[in-house]
């Protein structure tokens, strides 16, 4: 396929491959956390700019007010950076789980077709056998503890 075709889509055989995708997003979330970590910085010079910004007149806590707004939209977007970058971890891990999905139907489907038919087969008939008795003379079926309590006499199977 070439550039030239207009079919072509650049992302498709990244989109195609779990490992190709894990790679192009780890690259997209090594990008996202330098620009988070310049973020972070700028963040931190900006407070510290405004913060110290006073006019004539304010009291001590009108330039910390002004600053407010700013630092909370600066706030909410390393939060929202923040949140990509584990989205696209997440992403990575979930498209990894798709393939694996796709690979087991078929297995799965199998099975449930066997666990299908073995249960509209007839069942064998077997004539009852009696319950044996063990040593002590007891029945080993049901009819063991009858309470909480007896539960540690139990003889186990």
């Amino acid at each position: 396929m070439t550039s030239n075709d207009p079919n072509h889509a650049p992302l498709r055989d990244v989109a195609q491959s779990p490992e190709a995708m894990a790679r192009y997003l780890a690259e997209v979330q090594r990008v996202l956390l330098d620009i988070g970590r310049n973020l972070e910085v700028l963040a931190l010079e900006t407070r510290v700019h405004c913060r110290d910004t006073h006019v004539e007149g304010d009291r001590w806590f009108d330039a910390w007010l002004r600053a407010q707004p700013v630092e909370r939209a600066l706030k909410d977007v390393l939060k929202h950076v923040e949140g990509v970058t584990k989205g696209l971890e997440k992403s990575a891990f979930k498209r990894r789980a798709h393939d694996e999905a796709v690979a087991n139907t078929a297995k799965k489907r199998k099975e449930k077709e066997l666990e299908k038919k073995r249960k509209s087969a007839p069942p064998l008939q077997v004539a009852p056998t009696p319950p044996q008795q063990d040593a002590q003379g007891r029945n080993s079926g049901y009819g063991g503890p009858t309470s909480i309590y007896d539960l540690g006499k139990r003889e186990s199977a």
